[in-house]
């Protein structure tokens, strides 16, 4: 059984990069998208998002877990059109469907 516990989403000036804390029975895993360009390389981000991992494994003992979320707002604007054509409704929702995106790719690689 898989719950959605939360998602904290980035915010311009925040250090926070898109994280989803799931809770399969017992164990707890935290999901962080790690951002890189699309070579695979690192981006000015990704630096601010493995600090944020370092202080969050400070204050937690679940397993923290990232994945790779390389044109995942691509993927969840592509499947959020499909449903809503106002493009500002969509925008609203993209963050945590990107969100969606990655974690599935994660479950599927587990």
């Amino acid at each position: 059984m898989l719950f959605l516990l939360g998602m904290i989403t980035k915010r311009r000036g925040s250090d926070a990069g898109n994280i989803i804390a799931i809770s399969i029975g017992l164990i707890a895993t935290i999901v962080v998208g790690m951002p890189s360009s699309l070579d695979g390389t690192p981006t000015p981000q990704t630096a601010a998002v493995q600090a944020f991992i370092a202080r969050l494994k400070t204050r937690t003992p679940l397993p923290i877990a990232t994945e790779d979320e390389r044109l995942t707002s691509r993927e969840a604007e592509s499947r959020l059109a499909r449903r809503e054509k106002d493009w500002r409704k969509r925008k609203a929702r993209l963050d945590a469907a990107s969100a969606a995106v990655f974690l599935q790719d994660y479950l599927d690689r587990t």
